[in-house]
């Protein structure tokens, strides 16, 4: 591999570290770079999620605060992203390329709906509270969470997004302990599937551009954890809502 190659992957995964800490959607990042540079498209998604996991785990620990507290929440979704993680990437090996080229972009404008008009649905549910609503909605999240994990161990772009919107209408957590909570989950579904792709796809794993992008994604979730924190409410939901928007356009014009 060429050294300038190198050092651009490098770059690649710590501005996906980065972004995937804040919003999500480092994927759109990375995985247009290896293609970039001749990787076969099975072979960069695969290595590019195995890399990025690196990432998952340091910008998880930079939301440790946001987290405390938020145990239970993640022993009943946790399951269900593992689940959906390892449905995605068997998906993703058995499939043919493109199945989901065109629902993808809808998926992510309806995550965008979801995050800017999270907090007044979250509270019109909150006023129409009943048993049979809480059940309804842990069962939505549970179910939307099983979706979103199919999607990310799938592909994984702007899962983050997807996550941040079902989180915000069915849950009534701040938005940072929603974040964290997303850091979680895709991190588990990253883990889940590049595991899976190990298994059944071992032979098209590029190791070393999976290392590159492992070392700057650590880097970048670190420096993600620290930007993402800092930014009030209102800054967070519309740097989700550009990096969404910017998402479906890399998807629809590639």
């Amino acid at each position: 591999m060429p050294l300038s190659h190198a050092v651009l992957i490098l770059l690649a995964g710590m501005v996906a570290g980065i972004i995937n800490t804040v919003v999500g959607s480092g994927t759109l990042v990375t995985f247009p770079t290896l293609l970039a540079f001749g990787y076969p498209s099975v072979t960069a998604n695969v290595s590019n999620t195995l890399g990025l996991v690196a990432g998952g785990l340091s910008g998880t620990f930079g939301y440790r605060k946001e987290l405390r507290g938020m145990t239970a929440v993640l022993k009943r979704l946790a399951p269900m992203s593992f689940l959906g993680g390892v449905t995605g990437a068997v998906l993703l090996i058995v499939l043919p390329p493109g199945v989901f080229k065109t629902v993808v972009p809808v998926l992510i404008l309806i995550g965008i709906l979801l995050v800017v008009f999270g907090p007044w649905l979250s509270k019109r549910a909150q006023a129409a509270h009943s048993d049979s609503d809480t059940r309804a909605r842990r069962i939505a999240l549970l179910v939307g969470i099983y979706g979103a994990g199919v999607y990310g161990g799938y592909f994984g772009a702007a899962q983050g997004v997807l996550l941040l919107g079902l989180m915000s209408v069915l849950m009534t957590d701040s938005l940072q302990q929603i974040n964290g909570v997303k850091n979680v989950l895709g991190t588990i579904v990253n883990a889940v599937a590049a595991i899976t792709f190990l298994i059944i796809a071992w032979d098209r794993m590029n190791w070393a551009a999976a290392g590159l992008i492992a070392v700057g994604s650590l880097i970048g979730g670190v420096i993600g954890a620290r930007v993402g924190r800092a930014l009030p409410p209102w800054l967070l939901r519309a740097f989700i809502v550009v990096i969404g928007l910017a998402a479906i356009g890399n998807l629809v014009l590639r």
